[in-house]
């Protein structure tokens, strides 16, 4: 079965101003250079091709920019600050992560201490639609990678993340 939502265009995004347009897009995945990527490809037939537009845009983030981006972003079970982190989204995308759980609460800590040791950034996952346990078990999972894979997995996580988001604010 299609996704009905696959098929409609991205009217409302197509028909916005551009600094409105780029306000937006920054909020699904604060990259300057990503967002003038995906605002200038408008319009865009269908969601599906600007979902395309933002997947090859993020395919190229540098260094610095996937730092960047992850500045924005507060580690998986801790609460977000409202200066440093997009935290209307994280509040409601980390909903599934139970922090009254002291036990799931200090793995998740562990976990992303030796995340941080080991790839020397944040954890990032799209913890929508996940509970504690399940992104628990990603982090341990993903503590195995080489330093490439585990940049590749990072940008997918984006990309995963600013889909959701762009489905919500660009529609």
């Amino acid at each position: 079965m299609t996704d009905p939502a696959a098929q409609s265009t991205p009217r409302a995004f197509n028909a916005m101003t551009e600094d409105t347009a780029r306000a937006r897009v920054l909020s699904c995945l604060d990259v300057a250079r990503w967002a003038e990527v995906v605002v200038s490809g408008r319009p865009y037939d269908a969601w599906s091709g600007l979902e395309a537009a933002m997947r090859t845009a993020a395919a190229t983030l540098t260094d610095d920019e996937l730092a960047a981006a992850l500045a924005r972003h507060p580690r998986i079970g801790e609460r977000a600050a409202a200066a440093r982190h997009e935290v209307v989204h994280s509040e409601r995308e980390q909903a599934g992560v139970d922090r009254t759980d002291p036990e799931l609460a200090r793995q998740l800590r562990e976990g992303n201490e030796a995340y941080e040791e080991r790839f020397g950034r944040v954890f990032l996952i799209r913890a929508a639609g996940r509970d504690g346990p399940e992104v628990l078990a990603e982090l341990r999972r993903r503590l195995g990678h080489t330093d490439e894979q585990e940049r590749a997995e990072t940008v997918e996580q984006f990309v995963q993340i600013a889909l959701l988001r762009a489905r919500e604010i660009l529609a």
